[in-house]
């Protein structure tokens, strides 16, 4: 049997690091595909930029993991990568992580695991989203992930699609 437990983030231990300063842009939308990277701190989102000017999140990476690992396959990239606050990224040319994909599957399948993890997360999320009422995504979210840590409402607020006054109001409805 292959152990899954080292983890594959480990594929990144002699990439160079690059240091991003809050709002600088890692690669752009229709850029060719040739790194694959990996968030050791800070964060860095995935976004789309719209014809009126605005950005549409796709996807938020925080320190520990892979950005933009969908592209992995691709030609060229489908959005930006901008980062949301200081960030430092190793990168590793995609050829090589492919390779050592190839050579260590335990690594392969701690990857696997992982984007098997965020894709039962975003069908979550979707289903929380449809939900009409504050009150029913807040339940839905508890249900699903138990009470958030003190401080980490406003998070919450975010990824069940409500604005943070909002949850506070339905909050102390309930005296959370």
């Amino acid at each position: 049997m292959i152990s899954i437990m080292s983890g594959w983030q480990h594929i990144f231990d002699h990439a160079p690091l690059q240091y991003y300063e809050q709002g600088k842009t890692l690669f752009r939308r229709e850029d060719p595909v040739r790194s694959m990277y990996l968030v050791r701190s800070g964060a860095v989102a995935l976004e789309r930029p719209m014809e009126d000017g605005t950005a549409l999140t796709l996807h938020v990476t925080d320190a520990g993991s892979a950005l933009a690992e969908a592209s992995l396959f691709a030609e060229i990239y489908h959005c930006d990568a901008v980062t949301r606050s200081n960030s430092q990224i190793a990168v590793m040319p995609r050829a090589k992580f492919l390779l050592a994909l190839r050579d260590d599957p335990g690594a392969a399948l701690s990857l696997i695991e992982t984007h098997a993890r965020e894709v039962q997360a975003q069908r979550a999320r979707i289903e929380i989203l449809r939900l009409r009422r504050v009150s029913d995504r807040l339940d839905a979210w508890l249900d699903l992930y138990g009470e958030p840590k003190k401080g980490e409402w406003i998070a919450i607020a975010d990824k069940i699609g409500v604005s943070p006054p909002a949850l506070y109001r339905e909050l102390a409805k309930r005296r959370l």
